[in-house]
């Protein structure tokens, strides 16, 4: 079997968010789908792990949050590298509570869609949850939804294990004059050449030469988490 013909099936990049107890939570997910018109209903898969996934079994509601095309890389570490476990997410992000509760996500989306869970579906890893929808807007009609395709393509974003949709990637050989260096953690490589304007770091500056207190700016790694691309 040829893993790569899973490359081809086309997603888009949400954040699922949910509440229990108070506390919100959300997460990245690439896997979120309507099902049917009418009645309005939704599908989000989420791994079992996932903090997120313990809320939305709980609360039985959540929203989805569309991204769109310019949201940060760093705004998708936030919530797809980081677990809500050890990060409180939600904090300095601009949301509001939905009907359900469940927190909607404004910060670089650009619609959202709120619902109740009716169903459930044991995926292995995963749980495929399936939500009535109760409510949902287009907040920014002009802003062009980000595809999981162009997260990959454009950003050069990596998936979490714990995705849904991750397949282990074979190593790329780099030119020996490139440097470049791979976070451990979530995937985002340093290259030199273009450096890290937005955490201080001039584009030529040598990975050896980036000072030690330095972290990813996707995940938040040390540098120590770092590998050379060979």
């Amino acid at each position: 079997m040829n893993p790569k013909a899973m490359h081809k099936i086309s997603y888009g990049m949400y954040i699922v968010s949910s509440v229990k107890s108070g506390q919100f939570n959300g997460q990245i997910a690439n896997t979120a789908f309507q099902t049917t018109s009418e009645p309005a209903m939704i599908a989000v898969c989420l791994n079992k792990q996932n903090l997120t996934h313990e809320f939305v079994q709980s609360s039985k509601v959540f929203a989805v949050s569309v991204l769109s095309t310019s949201t940060p890389i760093e705004f998708i570490g936030r919530f797809g590298f980081k677990s809500g476990r050890d990060t409180p997410k939600f904090d300095g992000v601009n949301h509001r509570s939905g009907g359900t509760g469940a927190p909607i996500v404004l910060d670089h989306t650009i619609a959202f869609v709120e619902a109740e869970v009716v169903d459930t579906m044991d995926a292995g890893t995963h749980t495929v949850f399936l939500g009535k929808v109760v409510d949902a807007d287009v907040l920014d009609p002009e802003a062009e939804p980000m595809t999981y395709a162009y997260y990959h393509a454009v950003k050069g974003g990596k998936s979490p294990k714990t995705a849904p949709t991750y397949i282990k990637e074979e190593p790329k050989k780099q030119a020996k004059a490139g440097d470049k260096w791979e976070c451990t953690v979530c995937g985002y490589v340093y290259d030199p050449a273009v450096g890290d304007p937005d955490g201080g770091i001039k584009p030529g500056t040598a990975f050896e030469d980036i000072p030690d207190d330095w972290v990813c700016p996707v995940c938040g790694a040390a540098k120590s988490e770092f590998k050379k691309l060979t």
